[in-house]
């Protein structure tokens, strides 16, 4: 008996330091190749730049001329940053909803935050265009805010006797959302520029990431690295969580609370992404799913992979989006439609076999 449980436990032993050592070798790749993403999106573009007059300017020698310099670091590098962050934080956004809803369908969105930042946003360019706040403007500020109340609301409204049934929050998040969307039509009638700003809202609401200024991603940074460093004592809970929740009261977590914490986290890294970025779908689906399929089911190791994996995804997205109908540009979010929507259609006929096994 002894001997079997040496065994065990050096078998044990061996297969954590793996799964480490195999964590650690894809992190390494996906900190390469997010480095690479981002120094080759840097310099395609309208004016392109030599790679190696970037490097030689980044290890101190004057290698760009003056408005190479402004094209680079004023214009393509913050919204590079903005694209991965803006992937970073839907991705892990994603593996938290997924993991509390224990459904690969479900997104960032799924509680009904698109249907405030909507609303929200509709305000902040019909009613508070002059709102500005850390440079972002009334739109991006009201949307976020607006989000962040959908999520309250909802789940307000899906509680039911001290427990919030998935379900209630499934069913609460769809109707609340499609109604804050369509409401935002009574603001959008105020429109007084013959249609400027709903096509300035429309662009918004389509997901294109602007060029930030510095304060801003500033601001969303610091957000994203609060949000994921409360993410994983959460992720750990959502493995307990998937073995059933009356298997993890009995383990004494009190799953009302861990629900609780996974809407806020998960909400804030939303609404950060849509104050950013405005409405980019699938993201959010994509990237969790794809790092569930190559990591396994586990929510801590799944956390920094999607986080990098959704940070190279949208910047390699945006830049497309930037330069397949140069001098024009498509709005990423567009772009993701075409990309996500077959991928979502797989995954649900996919989804679909599963459950009907």
């Amino acid at each position: 008996m002894e001997a079997q449980l040496t065994d065990s436990v050096q078998m044990s032993s061996v297969h954590g330091k793996t799964g480490k050592t195999h964590l650690g070798r894809v992190l390494s790749l996906l900190l390469g190749a997010l480095f690479i993403a981002i120094l080759y999106s840097t310099v395609i573009g309208a004016v392109r730049v030599p790679v190696q007059a970037l490097l030689q300017t980044m290890l101190g020698h004057q290698a760009l001329s003056q408005e190479q310099e402004v094209i680079l670091f004023q214009i393509r590098l913050p919204r590079i940053l903005a694209s991965a962050l803006v992937g970073a934080a839907l991705s892990v956004a994603g593996v938290l909803f997924q993991g509390l809803f224990r459904n690969p369908l479900a997104d960032p969105y799924v509680i009904g935050s698109s249907g405030g930042a909507v609303l929200g946003a509709s305000i902040g360019m019909f009613v508070l265009p002059q709102l500005s706040l850390l440079g972002f403007s009334g739109t991006a500020l009201l949307a976020f805010a607006g989000s962040l109340a959908t999520i309250v609301l909802v789940y307000w409204i899906a509680r039911v006797g001290g427990r919030t049934p998935v379900v209630n929050l499934l069913l609460a998040g769809f109707a609340v959302s499609i109604m804050l969307s369509y409401s935002s039509y009574f603001i959008e009638v105020l429109d007084e520029d013959y249609g400027l700003g709903m096509r300035v809202l429309a662009s918004w609401l389509h997901g294109v990431i602007g060029v930030p200024r510095w304060t801003q991603l500033a601001v969303v940074a610091v957000m994203f690295v609060l949000a994921l460093a409360l993410s994983f004592p959460l992720a750990r809970r959502l493995n307990t969580l998937a073995l059933g929740d009356e298997y993890a009261q009995q383990l004494g977590i009190h799953v009302e609370y861990v629900r609780i914490a996974i809407i806020v986290v998960g909400s804030l890294l939303t609404a950060a992404a849509v104050a950013l970025g405005g409405l980019i779908g699938f993201v959010g689906l994509i990237v969790p799913h794809v790092a569930r399929m190559i990591m396994g089911p586990d929510h801590v190791r799944l956390l920094p992979v999607t986080a990098l994996a959704g940070a190279i995804f949208l910047v390699v997205m945006d830049t497309l989006a930037r330069t397949l109908l140069a001098p024009s540009e498509m709005p990423v979010g567009v772009l993701m439609a075409f990309v996500g929507g077959p991928f979502f259609l797989y995954l649900l006929r996919r989804t679909k076999k599963e459950y009907a096994v």
